[in-house]
């Protein structure tokens, strides 16, 4: 089994990319944001850790975590977000560790894993190879307003937090240019999955 590693800036379309391979390839596909909610779910590996140290008032009327009022405190302290980040982080990590091998039982052909923070949290250690998605910077913008209905201000701070293109380039083994539309992009997807049957 393959494992491969798919990162990219915001608005970038990695989703997109994930959800084609997962509906076209013999390939388990995984997003990390999508395991971290479910790990800060009650009775989950992350719950009980994040209420000790948010404290009170962070719960809705079911006693789930309310992401919003969790974003709002972490954007605005730095101290915060890293403690947060330590507890979510790792027990993301473990879960699609978990994930790999089960999936390597079972003789699935490929194994996808999205994460922004792909990089950063060292994925590379667990991954054969990394695909950076690329989009240009415009067209990352006009997706986010359109799509997310996030503002200027909001798009600004989050580019300005994520990894440049050199870096994600840098790090990564193939790039993928999502400017375009998804056509184009399922050529490139399609081209370099075909080179895995002949490896």
């Amino acid at each position: 089994m393959r494992v491969i590693g798919i990162t990219g800036g915001v608005g970038s379309g990695k989703s997109e990319v994930m959800t084609y391979i997962g509906t076209n390839y013999d390939a388990s596909v995984v997003r990390a944001d999508e395991v971290a909610h479910l790990l800060m779910q009650p009775g989950q590996s992350c719950y009980r850790p994040l209420m000790e140290l948010l404290g009170p008032g962070f719960t809705d009327e079911c006693g789930n975590l309310d992401r919003k009022k969790m974003a709002v405190v972490i954007f605005g302290d730095e101290k915060m977000r890293r403690q947060v980040n330590e507890i979510v982080h790792p027990g993301v990590k473990k879960y699609i560790v978990e994930a790999i091998e089960r999936e390597r039982r079972e003789e699935t052909a490929f194994f996808f894993i999205e994460a922004a923070l792909l990089i950063e949290d060292k994925y590379d250690e667990i991954c054969d190879e990394l695909w950076y998605i690329y989009a240009d910077e415009h067209v990352r913008r006009e997706r986010l307003i359109k799509d997310r209905g996030y503002t200027e201000q909001k798009i600004k701070e989050i580019m300005a937090s994520q990894l440049s293109e050199e870096e994600f380039g840098r790090h990564c083994d193939f790039e993928i240019d999502n400017s375009g539309d998804l056509a184009d992009t399922i050529i490139q997807i399609d081209r370099r999955m075909n080179t895995y049957e002949t490896l």
